[in-house]
């Protein structure tokens, strides 16, 4: 939401395919143990995505892997992998430890 010049800018935050199969995945993991701690470490996730609006530059900039791309960890466990948009944020994936983040963000996500 753009509100006159000079005003803070809000990004519209929106989570692409791969982002949506991350936290689908994940869920499933952990809710193999617990379904509540599950929803709850999914709503963490999605609420840090939230935030991002208001500092869209939290991440740091990954352009070797793929120009505009950003990552933002989160409780240590997670990645946020992002682009930055004139208009939004997309989230591009959520990764969970272990993952090779510069292989799978190195390939092309088909959504420039």
């Amino acid at each position: 939401m753009r509100v006159g010049a000079g005003a803070a800018v809000s990004l519209e935050v929106t989570l692409q395919a791969g982002a949506v199969a991350d936290l689908d995945d994940l869920y499933d993991h952990i809710a193999q143990d617990s379904p509540e701690r599950a929803i709850g470490f999914i709503r963490r996730i999605r609420g840090r995505c939230e935030r991002l609006s208001a500092m869209p530059r939290a991440g740091r900039a990954r352009n070797d892997l793929r120009i505009g791309l950003r990552l933002v960890a989160f409780e240590r466990r997670v990645v946020i992998a992002y682009a930055l948009r004139e208009d939004r944020i997309d989230i591009l994936r959520i990764l969970y430890r272990g993952r090779d983040v510069d292989t799978l963000l190195g390939e092309a996500e088909g959504d420039d």
